[in-house]
């Protein structure tokens, strides 16, 4: 029996997880409309590769990943195209991002798939870049692209695939594992074949799930997976904290789990690459948990990405009288939803509709006592209380010697305050004021950098117009005194030519190239438009001053 690990804190909220699972899994409702962000993942957005007015086919790949750090959009019903524009998506802000809208057909035609019933004779580089195209990305909450995970820069000798679901009211993974334990345990072995065959295939389990264990250790039976059960206890979901409970290892701050040789995968993320690969279909749907008091029907329900929660809700049915609020993911690490027009995306795991007394507003924080507690629960080993000082200081060196990006934002500290201080927001918080005052000193360093390249250039320019234009001086002093030591030819009065001051002219030349190249420099400095227009007009008087005086010059020098 595998030996099984602590991590320091942790804590064990209400677990609240058997309204939903009362049901079988359900089939969700086909929208009347499609809204599908292009960027359900972290990294950069997917690029669309479909116009308005075009007709789809549910699997359709919709936008392409734009880079190896991205992956593809699919249609996940069939049905035209009708926008291509900002909607709102799930973020607490209400942040609007470019999304795809489709207008469903109620035909739900699918594209012709294209299985690979034994990917073991593909190359693992081909089957990466087929789940880029597929559009897969971890599935239990961070959106990482799973091509980006499954190409670690070291050998790797232990899979992990994480089974936990450690958050309250979340049984989305506990449903897959209990309906589908084959095609979670299959798609563990295409990760572990894509990953070069590691040494151990874990599958970790807290054991509140007495029937989905027993489902996949049914399922496990005969392949290199071993499932491996511990102890409830939240955040054990935590990648890190999973890794450390399975291991023994603890990821270095800073560090990845790749540095350690272990990868780790949700479970809904494995069941999706044995559908993309083996079955030749795309993440178009997950499942996604209903769940709260304010809801007429609570269970697990296969959900189209791009639905609008609000059709979901409408299709699931609701208590009389106004939704006090929605909740994306769970109470511990999810958001109130500012718009239920916002879409199901590939992590959205969790739907709470609670009523007031089932999740009532928190009390008005109260100042900190020093109690502790905080840091007896942080699963990070971190010191909440410093990072609370520092991040309302906005002292975000201290933040950062204090490995503030070490912090899951699991919300264990704030769950135990006795002050009611919302932490976990603070944190957040000084999070993206630091990575955006990264982004202004990446941009700022750009700039001065292009500064510093365009002095250089006219500093260098300037010193080349100097060296051309001391040698045009010395020349022309050099044939001036050349010209006054020469004897006068011997002419008659009548063969006199007229007298040309060629002295005086190649001194006009060397004036009117030195306003040249003046004007030049402030051509180049020139901060807008009609201004170098100006300049540039008086370049071109001073050139047609020079060609003149330099034809004048050839002539004289022609006759003498």
């Amino acid at each position: 029996m595998r030996q099984i690990w602590n991590f320091h804190g942790g804590i064990h909220p209400p677990e609240n997880k058997t309204q939903s699972l009362g049901q079988p899994l359900a089939e969700g409702p086909l929208p009347a409309e499609l809204v599908l962000p292009l960027n359900m993942h972290i990294g950069a957005p997917a690029r669309p590769v479909v116009q308005v007015g075009d007709r789809v086919l549910a699997g359709q790949r919709i936008a392409d990943s734009s880079g190896g750090f991205s992956a593809a959009v699919h249609a996940s019903s069939s049905g035209e195209v009708i926008a291509i524009e900002d909607r709102p998506i799930s973020h607490p802000s209400g942040l609007a991002t470019t999304c795809i809208v489709i207008r469903t057909d109620g035909l739900d035609q699918w594209v012709d798939a294209n299985p690979l019933a034994n990917y073991r004779i593909e190359d693992p580089a081909r089957l990466v870049e087929l789940l880029r195209q597929a559009g897969l990305a971890g599935m239990g909450g961070a959106g990482f692209p799973t091509a980006v995970k499954l190409q670690p820069r070291k050998v790797v000798d232990t899979l992990i695939i994480n089974g936990t679901e450690c958050e309250p009211y979340i049984t989305a993974d506990h449903e897959l594992m209990r309906s589908q334990p084959e095609e979670v345990v299959r798609g563990a072995e295409l990760l572990a074949y894509i990953l070069g065959e590691p040494e151990h295939i874990l599958i970790g389990i807290e054991d509140n799930k007495p029937d989905a264990i027993e489902a996949m250790q049914r399922a496990a039976r005969g392949s290199r997976a071993e499932i491996v059960v511990f102890p409830t206890k939240y955040p054990s979901g935590g990648e890190k904290q999973l890794i450390q409970i399975l291991t023994g290892k603890e990821v270095p701050s800073g560090g990845l789990p790749a540095d350690l040789g272990i990868v780790v995968q949700n479970v809904g993320t494995a069941a999706a690459a044995w559908d993309a690969i083996v079955r030749g279909r795309p993440l178009t749907s997950r499942i996604t948990t209903l769940v709260g008091e304010n809801l007429l029907h609570m269970g697990n329900v296969r959900v189209r990405i791009g639905t609008p929660v609000q059709s979901l809700l409408d299709w699931i049915g609701t208590q009389s009288g106004a939704i006090d609020r929605v909740i994306m993911g769970g109470p511990m690490m999810g958001f109130a939803l500012p718009d239920l027009q916002v879409p199901v995306v590939k992590t959205t795991n969790c739907l709470i509709v609670p009523s007031t007394a089932e999740l009532p507003e928190p009390p008005i924080p109260q100042p900190c006592i020093r109690c502790g507690n905080c840091a007896e629960a942080c699963p990070a080993s971190l010191l909440p209380q410093q990072l609370l000082w520092f991040a309302q200081s906005e002292n975000f060196d201290k933040l950062k010697a204090h490995n503030l990006f070490d912090c899951i934002e699991c919300g264990a500290c704030s769950y135990v305050c006795p002050s009611n201080i919302p932490l976990v927001q603070y944190y957040r918080a000084a999070k993206g004021q630091i990575r955006e005052a990264q982004k202004e000193k990446l941009t700022s360093d750009r700039a001065r950098e292009r500064f510093e390249a365009r002095q250089q250039r006219l500093e260098r320019e300037a010193e080349e117009r100097k060296a051309k234009r001391e040698a045009r001086m010395a020349a022309a002093k050099a044939k001036a005194e050349e010209a006054e030591s020469s004897p006068a030819p011997s002419t008659t009065a009548d063969e006199t030519p007229p007298q040309i001051d060629t002295g005086g002219v190649e001194r006009q030349l060397i004036a009117l190239k030195d306003r040249l190249d003046k004007l030049q420099a402030k051509a180049d400095a020139a901060d807008n438009e009609d201004l170098r227009n100006k300049i540039l007009a008086q370049m071109k008087s001073t050139e047609v001053k020079i060609a003149k005086l330099e034809q004048q010059l050839a002539t004289t020098e022609g006759q003498s």
